[in-house]
């Protein structure tokens, strides 16, 4: 006997992706790697399975790499372009000229300058969340193991996807706060590993590194305050359900840097 489709599931699916489709942005959904999420989740899938099993088996039986100037490279672009990310979102929304509303700051969909330039600073924060993916391929090339812990790797994992959906559908307002901080902390960590690469002779200047993770736990106790207040505002039309999104991810970040702060330098301070 011929099998009948069930019209409810059919209609269920088809106004799901009606909907996913009508609330995206307009002006980034047919930007590369943003038209559709199959090429972010290949990304992210092929990320996974290399953190867990390609990149340890490919490095089993070989010598570390020392990639000292690839990573003097490579950590000095990462340090100009989140400076030129850092510039962008100050001139077009988190400066002090006309600037986004702390409390509330709704998506302007509109073609303004103003308004598409905050989308293209959206648009490369996301790129560079796949370029950072790289972080993880050098440590596990140099055989830095240790460095690949739960935290890097969903820290690695959630940013690139979180900043898919911040770009496809809310490219602008409220949510451009997350990277807006985000992207000053990175120059400071960036700093760091360039430092660091450079030898053994910088070590000595590197006495701050603890710190950085200080700095970043205030930078997601800031996000978390912030994504709360737009939640309370019974006015604000920025999406409720991604404000509460962040804060959820905000209060996760918070989680897994202290715990190992705690581990990293409290525990190891206190042994001492």
């Amino acid at each position: 006997m011929e099998q009948i489709e069930s019209p409810n599931a059919e209609s269920s699916f088809t106004r799901f992706y009606n909907w996913v489709v009508e609330i995206q942005d307009p002006r980034t959904s047919s930007w590369p790697l943003l038209g559709s999420p199959i090429p972010l989740i290949c990304i992210l899938t092929t990320y996974l399975l290399f953190c867990n099993y390609i990149g340890p088996y490919l490095m089993k039986d070989r010598k570390p790499f020392e990639l000292k100037k690839t990573l003097i490279v490579y950590n000095f672009l990462q340090v100009l372009i989140n400076i030129y990310l850092v510039y962008e979102c100050t001139q077009c929304g988190w400066g002090f000229k006309e600037p986004y509303n702390l409390l509330c700051e709704p998506i302007s969909y509109d073609r303004s300058p103003r308004s598409m330039r905050m989308a293209r600073a959206c648009y490369s924060y996301y790129l560079v969340k796949l370029i950072e993916l790289l972080d993880t391929v050098f440590f596990i090339m140099r055989k830095k193991f240790n460095q690949v812990t739960f935290l890097h790797v969903y820290h690695h994992f959630a940013m690139p996807a979180a900043s898919f959906i911040g770009t496809k559908y809310l490219a602008g307002g409220h949510g451009t706060f997350f990277g807006f901080m985000n992207t000053q902390v990175h120059i400071i960590m960036y700093a760091y590993y360039l430092l660091a690469a450079l030898g053994p002779n910088m070590q000595k200047f590197l006495w701050w590194k603890k710190y950085i993770t200080i700095v970043q736990i205030v930078q997601f106790v800031l996000i978390f305050i912030h994504s709360v207040v737009v939640q309370f505002q019974p006015n604000c039309t920025y999406p409720k359900f991604i404000a509460f999104a962040q804060t959820g991810q905000a209060t996760m970040f918070i989680y897994l840097f202290t715990k190992f702060y705690i581990k990293a330098y409290v525990s190891k301070e206190k042994k001492n």
